[in-house]
């Protein structure tokens, strides 16, 4: 195992042992309803705002090389279908803040929303898919359906060309 997926291993690992201690549990569909600041903007959004649009929504860590070329990915995504799908990267490491993932974004030229993850979303998203939703390094992307319920599915680990993120879109939450 390579030190950089044990470091996010250890990180995934110290989440859920932080998240054990903090607060109540979130509900299955609750971390939907999680106010996230959007780092460029400075605007309050929730992952419930997007229903009826599919929803892509990316953890990773500024840090992470994979994270970066899982986002160029994403960027040629929004370059070929545009605003058909809303893409939301929630930075998931303690030690990073909203002007290092702004200098990020920027510097990189990726234009759609960013967030610092607050500790009860990780939370509750590990409590629903598991410890790999926060080892960026294997580029953990949800599929958030644009039916009623926001129904959700993790996609395959590793770096999803654009094309395969199209097909899993397209494909959506009912297999």
């Amino acid at each position: 195992m390579t030190s950089t997926l044990k470091s996010a291993h250890l990180l995934g690992i110290a989440l859920l042992i932080v998240g054990m201690f903090l607060g109540g549990p979130l509900s299955a569909q609750d971390w939907r309803d999680v106010p996230l600041r959007d780092v460029t903007s400075g605007r309050t959004f929730r992952i419930s705002d997007f229903e009826g649009k599919p929803v892509l929504l990316e953890s990773f860590a500024v840090w992470c090389p994979v994270c970066s070329k899982q986002q160029k990915e994403i960027q040629e995504l929004h370059q070929e279908i545009g605003e058909q799908v809303i893409s939301i990267s929630i930075d998931v490491d303690p030690n990073e803040d909203e002007d290092l993932v702004r200098d990020h974004a920027s510097r990189n030229g990726f234009s759609w929303l960013y967030a610092i993850a607050p500790p009860e979303l990780i939370r509750a998203l590990i409590d629903e898919f598991g410890t790999a939703i926060v080892a960026a390094p294997s580029s953990p992307i949800v599929l958030i359906c644009e039916d009623d319920d926001q129904e959700a599915r993790l996609l395959k680990r590793g770096v999803k060309r654009a094309d395969t993120l199209r097909e899993e879109i397209q494909r959506g939450c009912s297999s």
